[in-house]
């Protein structure tokens, strides 16, 4: 059974774009496509900033949970520098 929505051929790009769920999607991939260069030009122009607070927010965390979780923090916290270094396919913006 394929679900059909207003003024189009169902859902996942199974029809034309003439749907309200079409126009709503349209303006997400934009919204998204934007805040993506804005994030990428901050991680360019601001690196070291940026992974100084995600540092001292891991320290932060580590402190409340007194230590129980520090490896997995620490992992996590170089999981979040990475990706958003890697947003403009170059590893050269956080250190």
């Amino acid at each position: 059974m394929v679900a059909v929505c207003q003024g189009g051929l169902g859902w996942a790009g199974r029809g034309p774009a003439s749907g309200p769920i079409d126009q709503h999607r349209g303006f997400l991939v934009g919204f998204f496509d934007s805040a993506k260069d804005k994030l990428t030009d901050a991680v360019d122009s601001q690196g070291d900033k940026i992974a100084d607070g995600l540092d001292k927010a891991a320290d932060l965390v580590d402190d409340k949970t007194g230590g129980k979780f520090g490896d997995k923090i620490d992992m996590g916290a170089d999981k979040a520098k990475d990706a958003l270094d890697g947003l403009d396919g170059q590893d050269d913006d956080i250190n």
